[in-house]
């Protein structure tokens, strides 16, 4: 089992970068492909990006896709999300997810998650 802790959500403006990360521990961090989630106020949750255990696959979803990037250190045990060019409809509660599969793009498909980090963006 894998334990997921997410750190560096925060308030920010419309426009700004921000960069979230997940610290995993428990069993070898390579185990798992991991993602990133997020869950607006009265919302589903929704899949936002997804990387494969070595890091070489990402998968992303379309509303965000080619504003936020997803990466991960396997020495440190931890996978990023990079946002930039943030919009005031970013705002929602992300989540850090671990997958047995090499990697996941629906939320089905993953096991482990986080307690999830807010960020805010206004506008």
């Amino acid at each position: 089992q894998v334990q997921l802790v997410e750190s560096g959500g925060g308030l920010v403006q419309a426009g700004d970068s921000l960069t979230v990360s997940c610290a995993a521990s428990g069993r070898p961090f390579t185990s798992y492909g991991m993602g990133w989630f997020r869950q607006a106020p009265g919302k589903a949750r929704e899949y936002v990006a997804g990387i494969s255990k070595n890091g070489a696959n990402t998968n992303y979803a379309e509303s965000i896709k080619g504003r936020f990037t997803v990466s991960r250190d396997n020495f440190k045990n931890t996978v990023y999300l990079q946002m930039n060019s943030l919009k005031s409809e970013d705002t929602a509660v992300y989540y850090c997810a671990a997958t047995t599969l090499w990697i996941g793009i629906i939320i089905g498909q993953y096991q482990y998650w986080g307690q999830g980090t807010q960020v805010t963006v206004s506008s």
